[in-house]
This record gives C-alpha cells, structure tokens and sequence, in this order.
C-alpha cells in the first residue's frame, strides 16, 4: 500500500500474468462473504461490514464475484447501479471497488474479476462506467485493456468522494473493447437464496 492507500504501482513487476496461476472467478454467494472480510482486513484499514455484502450479494441489480486459486478465495469485486444521474455521472451500471491479496496481485486475478463484471454489465447495458482517484494508477492501468475512456473529472461522482480532490469518470462498450470482452465465460449472477 502506498501513501496514497492505493496498491504500489510498478510497471516492471515480474509477476504480472503469472501462466501457472489458474484463476476461477465466480458469482459470490452468502457462504463466501467471511472470505471477502478477511480480504479486506488484510488488505485496507476501512471495511464493508458484513450486512453491506449480504444485501450486494442478494442485490439484482449488483453483481459480486469471487476469484479463486486452488479453491482458496483471493479476491473479490462487486458493480454499483445508480438509478439517477449525478451531474456528469448518468444513471447506470459501474464496476465498483476490487481487492485482491498482495501476494496474488499482478497475476490476472484482477482482470479477471473486471472482465466477469464486465460481462455481467454488458449483458444488461450498453455502456460499463467506472469512476477512480486521479493517482490511483494501479487501477486506470488495469481497466486500460478495456479502452475506458474519461468522460469528466470532479471531485464526487455518486457518493464517492476522492482523496486529493480529484476523480475520473470513466466509460467503456463492448466494440470500445475488442478481444478483451471474452477472456472469461459470462458469469450469471447469484440466486436470493446465494
């Protein structure tokens, strides 16, 4: 983590889409909810409690997934849906936070879980939105592959307040994406029941 509270950024890090690492990204239930709490107390100071998941994870109009490695969760990520627009932001479906534990980072867990939320966006949606710190690089460099594209800046998109000021709005399409859009097979949302 970085002074920033973002994950450290290196762009000649060696591990960066490790073959050997077979990532099997799925739609979280209610039983994987403890492995994404212990995720986050690992990996950040402020955590979802465990209401918060339970309703995203029940939420149809949310998606949540799971990455695993050899069975063992190790990392999670989740989409938002706004139902109103917020300035420059509109209504509409937005991939939301992802973590991934540090000894699992740069090796395509996370793009794994952003082309499954993706997929589930694109499947409802023309457009996938996304909005990110201006200096959080580890993030605009993962969803580059994807062609998002800024659409504005400002200082709050649809409750998210950014450290320093200063926020990206951030837009993709499928045709905007190419290849990258089916890297993972399309991941179906959880059940009520999980």
């Amino acid at each position: 983590m970085d002074v920033n509270g973002f994950a450290e950024f290196d762009f000649g890090d060696a591990r960066r889409n490790d073959p050997a690492a077979v990532v099997d990204v799925s739609p979280a239930s209610l039983g994987d909810v403890a492995a994404i709490i212990s995720i986050e107390q690992q990996s950040r100071p402020s955590q979802p409690g465990p209401a918060a998941l339970d309703a995203a994870v029940r939420d149809p109009e949310r998606y949540v997934a799971v990455a695993s490695v050899n069975g063992e969760v190790v990392g999670w990520g989740k989409t938002h849906f706004w139902d109103y627009d917020d300035g420059p932001a509109p209504s509409g479906h937005y991939l939301g936070g992802v973590t991934v534990l540090s000894a699992w980072r740069r090796r395509g867990v996370g793009a794994a879980l952003t082309t499954a939320r993706l997929q589930w966006i694109w499947a409802r949606a023309a457009d996938a939105w996304y909005v990110v710190n201006a200096r959080n690089l580890v993030s605009i460099e993962l969803h580059r592959r994807w062609n998002f594209t800024e659409v504005a800046r400002g200082p709050t998109f649809h409750t998210t307040t950014f450290t320093g000021g200063v926020g990206l709005l951030m837009r993709a399409a499928p045709a905007d994406s190419g290849a990258a859009y089916g890297q993972v097979p399309r991941q179906e949302p959880p059940t009520a029941g999980g």
